[in-house]
């Protein structure tokens, strides 16, 4: 099982088929689905993506092979792990957590959740995952 942030669910859902290529059990906690469509709306609203395109992607959302995760102590272990990695905000941080408390890892297309949780070993690029 891995972990999906909302950069790699909204890449997987842009295109029919899009989580095909990722062979795992995916899961999520329960804001993966709160900034997947923020950001899919932004990219509307500034004009990057249509419309149509936009309402496409956003019903592969809905209905995506992604476990929707929500553990009691998720909150606890996301302020725990900002804590950690000195972060003001623990958005981020509840993928992190999630991945934590399954014993697993995030998978992530965002270079800056890279760098930034790089040392604590519970995220991976999308890159670096054997896709075969």
């Amino acid at each position: 099982m891995l972990v999906v942030d909302a950069s790699v669910a909204l890449e997987a859902c842009a295109t029919d088929g899009g989580f095909t290529p990722l062979p795992w059990a995916l899961c999520a906690p329960p804001l993966m689905w709160s900034e997947a469509t923020s950001a899919l709306h932004e990219l509307m609203w500034r004009g990057q993506i249509e419309r149509v395109d936009a309402a496409s992607t956003l019903e592969r959302l809905r209905a995506a092979p992604i476990e929707r995760r929500d553990p009691t102590e998720l909150n606890a272990v996301a302020w725990q792990i900002a804590e950690e990695l000195g972060w003001a905000k623990t958005y981020d941080a509840e993928y992190l957590a999630l991945a934590r408390l399954l014993a697993t890892q995030v998978v992530t297309l965002d270079a800056r959740l890279r760098r930034g949780a790089g040392r604590t070993g519970l995220v991976v690029g999308i890159d670096e995952l054997a896709l075969d």
